[in-house]
């Protein structure tokens, strides 16, 4: 009789861990994006911001990281208006430390330019169109193409970003799985 209440003791803690293990994965969905790759935000090798955001796509929750000299550059989130016209007097928020994290936190277009004179003209600006449909309440996104190698955390490009849900779900099984064998051993 202890053997059978063993073994099924065993099972609840193995399906309690494995109801954790699926609740992490859902909630694990941020993805981390270096604007400009190796380069950065910079007017240098003229990269094409709106083709690599383009190539993408961002959901709530995401990190965009914008790494430039803040002696030549900045980050400013403006109006779609502003963007268009390259107009950086009004910015909706300014970024200044050369190492800019910023999450969104809503859906919609998210527009971002280099408040420098004359940078914005020559495109170092970027259009982040993030879905308007949490990813929570989607099904997992799947993992990148092998056409699109994956870059590690924090420091993926915007066309190379790997979603952080397939690390934290493979962590999450293993430490399932070392608990459970912990309780059969």
């Amino acid at each position: 009789m202890v053997m059978g209440m063993e073994k099924r003791s065993g099972l609840g803690v193995f399906c309690a861990m494995m109801v954790f293990v699926l609740l992490k994965v859902q909630v694990g969905n941020a993805a981390v994006y270096k604007v400009g790759g190796p380069a950065g935000w910079t007017t240098m090798g003229n990269i094409d911001y709106q083709k690599l955001a383009d190539a993408n796509t961002f959901h709530v929750g995401d990190t965009l990281i914008f790494t430039y000299l803040p002696t030549y550059h900045n980050v400013m989130q403006v109006t779609n208006a502003a963007y268009k016209s390259c107009n950086s007097s009004a910015p909706i928020a300014t970024y200044r430390t050369g190492n800019d994290s910023i999450t969104v936190t809503t859906g919609g277009h998210h527009y971002f330019l280099c408040g420098t004179p004359g940078h914005c003209q020559i495109g170092q600006k970027v259009d982040i169109n993030v879905l308007l449909v949490s990813s929570m309440a989607s099904t997992p996104s799947p993992m990148p193409s092998p056409s699109v190698p994956p870059v590690m955390v924090p420091q993926p490009t915007l066309s190379e970003a790997t979603p952080l849900h397939a690390s934290r779900f493979l962590a999450n099984l293993g430490l399932a799985m070392v608990v459970i064998a912990k309780f059969y051993m």
